[in-house]
């Protein structure tokens, strides 16, 4: 067992990344004995249901391209931990993740002491968020962004004082910590808002609006909106993406190209377009520069986000997890491409919302292989074969055990047509369901960490 193998036994020794504690006692306690290193440098904090990964790496996009050295920590990771951890808009290296933890590691075992008369020692995301902050410090960074990992208030990020709050749309999802009301989720989220903070707010539901507004009265925070302040004035479909209009906080930026699909990454464009503008201070006479912006945006990538990784069928992977960001998905296939038979690749987690993910794939895919990732919280595949068939009918579906196998299937089943072995032209196939699921199709598919 190597050092980065070692370590990741250590941390799944703790409690898992599902489960949270309502008190940032222990990662601020570890932040105290560290020297706060979450203060060296300012913050861009991103919350929300969905988005936030894309939108955190299209801002570190940016603030890389105008030349500020950036920290940039996201979770979950699609294959490997080293990328949660990204300095200068890359991973970090498999030897400095083992340093980093090496560092701090002493440091863990004292606030772990402390907390031995509650029984909870600190959690694998409050390890992860610690290292995070250590490694930004080291590098030093100018600049961190920060993406919360669950909720908000409660979240180990929620330590960082960002100047910046980014609020992603809300909708219901992990509801056996957060609930299912959506204003109660929205008040978890927006508690990043801090006192005389810039919150810049995504697209929201009336309720969720409503509530993150509120917050930003409370702390007295200035809030910017999109589709009021900022946001996606044009978009037209290219040739691997989009062109888009935007309106920032500081003017108009034209003829920017997204190499991403959807409208959904529009917004977070949008999103992230008014967050660094903000960072350096808004209005006209902040405006970006406009050929830093066509670059920065031109050269994003967000990996297993409709991403392709193979042609002839086209081959997508998507890490969409609950029925919004499967919705999201199911709307980009439907505008921007035009499949002559597209065959979904699904396997979910337990404790997702099965049926609504499957609800809003179901108008878009003729055929369905339903599967299972190597988590020990994936869903039984003949469990969710059954929720599937409800909704899809038996003819449309096949159930396959093992997600390579399941991808065979469906390229096959793309690869022909219903009445005939004859092969066809414009089939795709799409394996979505959970970041696991996308993050072991795109190692099967020979696609390197980014």
């Amino acid at each position: 067992m190597d050092a980065l193998q070692q370590i990741e036994a250590e941390l799944n020794t703790r409690w898992p990344e599902t489960k949270i504690d309502p008190t940032l006692s222990r990662i601020e306690r570890l932040m105290d004995v560290l020297g706060n290193p979450q203060h060296s440098y300012p913050v861009i904090h991103i919350a929300g249901t969905n988005g936030k990964t894309s939108t955190s790496r299209m801002i570190d996009a940016l603030l890389s391209r105008i030349g500020l050295r950036t920290g940039r920590t996201t979770s979950p990771h699609l294959q490997t931990v080293t990328e949660r951890i990204c300095v200068d808009n890359a991973p970090i290296d498999p030897e400095k993740y083992v340093e980093v933890y090496r560092d701090i590691q002493p440091y863990l075992g004292m606030v772990d002491s402390a907390e031995d008369s509650a029984g909870i020692r600190m959690s694998k995301f409050e390890v992860l968020t610690a290292m995070a902050f250590a490694a930004f410090a080291d590098a030093p960074v100018e600049a961190g962004i920060i993406e919360v990992g669950l909720g908000g208030t409660w979240d180990a990020t929620n330590v960082a004082d960002g100047k910046i709050a980014v609020i992603c749309p809300v909708s219901v999802d992990h509801v056996e910590y957060l609930g299912s009301d959506l204003g109660g989720i929205a008040k978890e989220k927006a508690g990043i808002i801090k006192p005389g903070a810039i919150a810049i707010v995504g697209q929201q539901q009336p309720e969720a609006l409503q509530v993150i507004l509120e917050r930003a009265v409370e702390v007295d925070a200035t809030v910017a909106r999109q589709g009021q302040e900022f946001g996606v004035l044009e978009r037209v479909t290219a040739v691997g993406g989009q062109v888009l209009r935007l309106q920032g906080l500081g003017g108009v930026y034209e003829e920017v190209f997204l190499p991403l699909h959807g409208k959904h990454q529009a917004d977070n464009a949008a999103l992230a377009l008014a967050a660094v503008e903000a960072f350096f201070g808004s209005g006209p006479q902040n405006q970006l520069h406009i050929d830093a912006v066509r670059e920065a945006f031109a050269a994003v990538a967000s990996p297993g986000r409709l991403e392709r990784v193979r042609s002839s069928p086209t081959v997508f992977v998507d890490a969409a997890h609950n029925p919004h960001g499967a919705q999201a998905l199911a709307t980009a296939l439907s505008e921007e491409f035009n499949f002559t038979k597209l065959v979904g690749v699904v396997a979910v987690m337990n404790d997702k919302d099965a049926d609504g993910i499957l609800n809003a794939l179901e108008p878009v895919l003729d055929e369905i292989v339903i599967t299972r990732n190597s988590s020990p919280r994936a869903m039984d595949p003949e469990v969710l074969a059954g929720e599937a068939t409800q909704i899809f009918g038996p003819d449309r579906v096949l159930v396959e055990h093992r997600l390579d196998d399941a991808i065979a299937s469906a390229v096959q089943l793309a690869e022909t047509s219903e009445d005939a072995d004859v092969p066809m032209s414009g089939s795709g196939v799409v394996i979505t369901g959970s970041v696991v699921t996308a993050g072991e199709a795109r190692t099967l598919f020979g696609k390197q960490p980014e």
